[in-house]
């Protein structure tokens, strides 16, 4: 297959499906390029290397998410109804990858980490600037939650960051367990770190 216009996405589609099926080490370019119906030219003609195109399959999933995490974050809702939509959005997606594949894949971000933390030092520096951006939009709400009584904590930022640490750490469980259900009380338990139970989200 030559180098076509479409070449390159079918390339980071093959690649982000193989890395939440196999991991990173479990993906190589003759499997990337076999799954994506592309030669090896064509691949190196996009890709330098394999960690190149791992990186871009992490620019596009983080763009995907950015977007939606902004979208629920940065609205007018009251803030802990923001934080409640954004755990709602995640079970869905999770859901999602569920009947798409029929196991649940896990959180991108997280599998690698916890794979290539290690190994890939660019990888793993980008992956630290996601988290920290995930943070700093979680912050923001948890900082307003605060001003506004709903939330008793002495430091958002930190708050903001075991919020995002919990829901990685639920995700993990989703996934090892294959059990939507684990996510039940992500919820009750992000309340209880804030100090809101029992706050109405007003």
């Amino acid at each position: 297959m030559g180098r076509t216009s479409d070449a390159r996405e079918k390339i980071l589609a093959s690649a982000h499906s193989l890395l939440e099926s196999r991991g990173y080490a479990g993906m190589g370019v003759a499997d990337v390029c076999k799954a994506a119906g592309v030669a090896k030219g064509s691949f190196y003609y996009f890709f330098e290397s394999k960690e190149a195109l791992a990186l871009a399959v992490v620019e596009q999933q983080w763009a995907g998410q950015f977007a939606v995490w902004s979208e629920i974050l940065e609205s007018a809702e009251a803030p802990l109804d923001r934080l409640h939509r954004l755990f709602e959005a995640t079970e869905n997606t999770l859901r999602a990858g569920r009947r798409s594949c029929g196991a649940i894949s896990g959180c991108l971000f997280g599998n690698l980490t916890l794979e290539l933390s290690n190994q890939t030092e660019a990888i793993r520096l980008r992956l630290q600037e996601i988290f920290d951006a995930q943070v700093n939009l979680v912050h923001e709400v948890v900082a307003e939650a605060r001003d506004r009584g709903n939330a008793h904590v002495a430091d958002t930022r930190e708050a903001a960051r075991s919020i995002v640490a919990q829901l990685e750490g639920h995700i993990m469980f989703v996934k090892l367990y294959n059990d939507i259900q684990r996510l039940d009380a992500m919820w009750a338990n992000c309340l209880a770190l804030l100090g809101a139970r029992g706050e109405l989200a007003a």
